[in-house]
């Protein structure tokens, strides 16, 4: 991999860490949003941790450069969990948000999805190495 190349993979997985660790801020200090949200969902508390732990590993295995690959393919799952959960149970806008919320967890979904697939090496050979054992 090139400078710009390594640099612009960095800033993917920094922006992506980012966004993660913002969006868990508002689920482990229970900010009514984030309450509301899961409480939509049938699963406030234990769900709002649960996801929130689960960004706080997923942001800290995106920036170490072994994991990166896990950290992209639990932010994906996360997403898609996010994504599914806005169109079949809260709706596109959350809290008068104008689908910003949404549009947040789509962007993190694409950014998650580059990473994984710019890692894709890296997953296949963790998948041949499983196989062999």
């Amino acid at each position: 991999m090139n400078k710009f190349n390594t640099t612009f993979f960095w800033v993917l997985r920094i922006v992506s860490s980012l966004i993660l660790l913002q969006t868990l801020y508002f689920k482990f200090t229970a900010q009514a949003e984030s309450v509301e949200l899961f409480s939509k969902l049938g699963v406030e508390p234990w769900g709002r941790i649960g996801t929130g732990c689960i960004e706080l590993v997923a942001s800290i295995l995106l920036l170490i450069p072994k994991s990166t690959f896990i950290g992209a393919a639990l932010t994906i799952g996360l997403m898609l969990g996010a994504v599914f959960s806005h169109f079949l149970v809260i709706g596109i806008a959350s809290n008068n948000d104008g689908g910003l919320l949404f549009g947040l967890a789509v962007f993190e979904l694409i950014l998650a999805s580059c990473i994984l697939y710019i890692e894709r090496d890296k997953l296949s050979n963790y998948k041949n190495n499983f196989q062999k054992k």
